[in-house]
């Protein structure tokens, strides 16, 4: 999470470069928070611009961080519940530290799009995937259960047939169907009771690739709703730490939109989810059938906005590759798309055998992180 607000003391052009910008950090929740803090570049007018900064912890510690493509100095801090912690921001040379987060476009694999960090993992199909299996532009979930970087690993084991990351060889593995469905968590077009699928991504645009946060953008070909076409593109955004990925979904339409986002439900009768509003912020959690060895998995989509309703829903489709019919249903979260106003929430999973033993377990985190959306952490510069 990213949640910050700033109060800049009048005597900020009083301090010294040499010195660097002393800035606080306070949780006003009652809970401690491990997250990815932001100070926009412009807030460190002190310190000379267009130089590498470098932050320091109470100990005098270099910390990790990361200038952002947006123009955002971001770190990861752990503050205990109504604790007040202090940093340093001067100019200097960051230390190399492993990276935690990590992103690519998998040209060797029929142009897959994976992204992770320390705790998820996930992709997304590109177009040349189209001609195999036709379109499925969902999200796949990859279930891990390590603090490393995997991506590379598993899709070099794979091709090569060393071994399959369908299978868990003690990193966790790829379980998660996807199909032509949402998967885990896209968004679409809800449009008189019905999902408006497009097709897998068009192109792609890698725009940082961390340490501590990586992002891109997917352009898809136009849509067509309601007889109307316009163009459609998705930005991805995750932090170290984090058990969710951020989408900022976007149609360059002037038309108002109902859109749903939505996890796939195994059975139509599949009634193993949860859906809540806590002052504005609302959350989805759909538990994933438990099978074979993979154990309990809990998948969770929340939005900072609010949504206008969540509801079971069955689409039946022919699918364009096979020509079969399929049946899928959905848990979806409802809302309405305005023009000019990209839709941003967040989506990601929890695991038994990584952190998340029982379903309360994933939605305390659910609730923590929701909370921490409405109770900013509060950051002075000094």
């Amino acid at each position: 999470m990213k949640k910050v607000f700033f109060l800049i003391s009048a005597f900020i052009g009083l301090i010294s470069c040499k010195s660097g910008i002393n800035v606080s950090i306070e949780n006003p929740s009652d809970f401690d928070r491990l997250e990815i803090v932001e100070i926009p570049v412009e807030k460190l007018m002190a310190l000379p611009s267009g130089k590498a900064y470098l932050v320091t912890d109470q100990k005098d510690e270099t910390t990790p961080s990361q200038l952002t493509y947006d123009g955002k100095l971001i770190f990861q801090t752990n503050v205990k519940a109504k604790e007040t912690i202090f940093y340093t921001v001067k100019i200097g040379t960051p230390d190399t530290f492993p990276s935690k987060t990590y992103g690519r476009f998998i040209t060797e694999r029929k142009d897959d799009f994976a992204w992770e960090n320390d705790r998820v993992a996930f992709r997304i199909y590109g177009p040349a995937l189209i001609a195999v299996d036709g379109p499925s532009n969902g999200i796949d979930l990859w279930y891990k259960k390590t603090n490393n970087l995997i991506i590379d690993k598993w899709y070099q084991d794979d091709i090569a047939g060393v071994r399959s990351y369908h299978e868990d060889h003690g990193e966790g593995l790829d379980d998660y169907k996807v199909g032509r469905t949402l998967g885990g968590g896209m968004m679409a077009p809800f449009e008189n009771d019905t999902l408006i699928l497009n097709e897998n991504f068009a192109e792609q645009e890698l725009l940082e690739n961390g340490p501590l946060r990586t992002t891109f953008k997917l352009t898809y070909k136009d849509i067509t709703v309601n007889g109307k076409t316009f163009g459609e593109s998705r930005t991805f955004s995750i932090d170290a730490g984090s058990q969710l990925t951020k989408v900022t979904q976007e149609y360059k339409t002037n038309d108002t939109l109902t859109v749903a986002a939505g996890i796939v439900k195994r059975a139509r009768d599949d009634e193993a989810y949860t859906a809540y509003t806590d002052n504005g912020v609302a959350a989805v959690v759909y538990e994933e059938p438990a099978g074979g060895d993979v154990g309990k998995v809990f998948v969770g989509m929340i939005f900072p906005k609010g949504i206008e309703r969540t509801l079971s829903h069955t689409d039946t489709i022919i699918h364009p590759k096979t020509q079969k019919e399929e049946i899928h249903s959905y848990v979806l979260a409802v809302t309405s798309y305005y023009p000019g106003q990209p839709v941003t929430y967040y989506t990601g999973y929890g695991w038994e055998k990584f952190g998340f033993p029982t379903l309360s377990d994933f939605r305390d985190y659910m609730g923590y992180f929701s909370k921490g959306l409405e109770e900013l952490l509060i950051i002075k510069i000094l």
